[in-house]
């Protein structure tokens, strides 16, 4: 398995290719099919987060795929033992992942009370402005939003659990932590491809090498496509599915 040293250029170029792809297709490289030798088999694909569930929903779907290195923010409810941090240090946190201008998917994680987890908007439109003047491209969240007509001229895509008109109190808790999100556990500056089917993330040693293996498996899939469409008999339709 080659894991290529690349600059920080070649990074972010093969990210702005790979948003050419749809996720399902990046998340069967990453992790699917691992008896698949087109398949990266980067974890067990039953066992483990490496990809979102169905509590989120894509906000623009017209938008397409995104591609960019995680970050990750923890809000909660207020505590007054706890005020560290602050709104600046999110976008300090998001600045440490662009480096030099690099895509960012900023992963908003939830830690309200039971109460407010439903409808405490964990974003906004004025929020996302400044997060998209430091190189956000998408925003995961396991909290509402609220704003969507305020953010779509933004182009940010967006994942969230649903909308709200307002918000509650809520408070930094943790910039750039682990977390797991609907179902998908994140690291700072892993990749994260997100799409209107959800999100996948991947160590961004492989870039180069997801990149490679999506464009032959998009390659067996439109020919395999393609052969099916000329088929009616079922033996045949599923001797080509295996």
């Amino acid at each position: 398995m080659k894991e290529e040293k690349l600059s920080h250029a070649e990074e972010i170029q093969i990210m702005k290719e790979l948003e050419q792809f749809d996720t399902p297709t990046i998340t069967n490289v990453v992790a699917t099919y691992p008896a698949n030798q087109l398949c990266l088999g980067l974890y067990n694909p039953q066992e483990i987060n490496w990809y979102t569930d169905n509590s989120l929903r894509c906000l623009y779907p017209e938008l397409g795929a995104r591609c960019g290195y995680g970050a990750t923010a923890v809000y909660g409810m207020p505590d007054p033992a706890f005020q560290n941090l602050k709104f600046v240090h999110v976008l300090r946190g998001i600045a440490e992942a662009a480096e030099t201008g690099g895509p960012v998917i900023l992963v908003l994680k939830e830690n309200f009370s039971e109460k407010m987890k439903n409808k405490n908007a964990i974003i906004g439109g004025n929020m996302m402005t400044a997060f998209k003047q430091l190189g956000v491209v998408g925003v995961i969240g396991d909290a509402p939003a609220r704003d969507i007509d305020e953010m779509r001229p933004l182009k940010v895509q967006c994942m969230f659990p649903g909308t709200v008109a307002g918000h509650g109190s809520l408070a930094v808790q943790a910039v750039n932590v682990p977390v797991t999100v609907s179902g998908m556990d994140l690291s700072p500056m892993e990749v994260i491809h997100m799409d209107e089917s959800g999100a996948v993330k991947f160590p961004r040693r492989y870039l180069k090498e997801v990149l490679e293996r999506a464009k032959k498996m998009r390659a067996l899939d439109e020919e395999k496509q393609k052969k099916m469409r000329t088929m009616t008999d079922p033996e045949e339709l599923a001797a080509a599915m295996g």
